[in-house]
């Protein structure tokens, strides 16, 4: 990977280890959106079918109020175990100093077993807009209106 003066890095952001087994994720290419957060847990985890679990990663970070840390699924883990996170992305405040945890549900069809140090999730790191919200009688008219849920005729 190049080093840090060839990136174009947007936030310095500061991670604390809680416990010294947990691992600092990193970008494993130049062109990662996310980087792999792994379980910091002590023993292993079994998640049967339709089963979820939180899963502690030992790490906590300080965010600058314009950012929020997401938490996503691995899509291998999706594709191979049916692995995902109950409320994908994990959205996690810029005022939170705690533990990030993973919610790790189970939507296959067998067990599933997290190891200590297993990548579980991966995170991404995005810009927040706070919004003033006017309320209002009306909306202005656009062409779709209230269609939802497939009234583009998007397949």
């Amino acid at each position: 990977m190049n080093s840090r003066k060839d990136q174009f890095y947007l936030e310095d952001v500061k991670v604390k280890r809680l416990r010294s087994s947990a691992a600092i994720p990193a970008y494993q290419t130049d062109g990662s959106a996310g980087m792999d957060v792994k379980a910091d847990i002590m023993e292993p985890i079994t998640i049967n079918p339709g089963e979820r679990s939180l899963i502690g990663t030992g790490l906590a970070f300080a965010l600058p109020p314009h950012l929020a840390l997401l938490a996503c699924p691995r899509s291998g883990l999706a594709l191979k175990a049916g692995i995902t996170i109950v409320n994908a992305p994990g959205i996690i405040d810029s005022d939170y100093r705690g533990e990030v945890g993973i919610i790790l549900q189970n939507t296959g069809d067998k067990p599933f077993v997290v190891e200590p140090g297993d990548r579980i999730a991966q995170i991404m790191f995005t810009y927040v807009a706070r919004a003033i919200l006017h309320e209002v009688e009306d909306l202005d008219e656009t062409a779709r209106g209230a269609g939802g849920f497939g009234s583009t005729g998007a397949r």
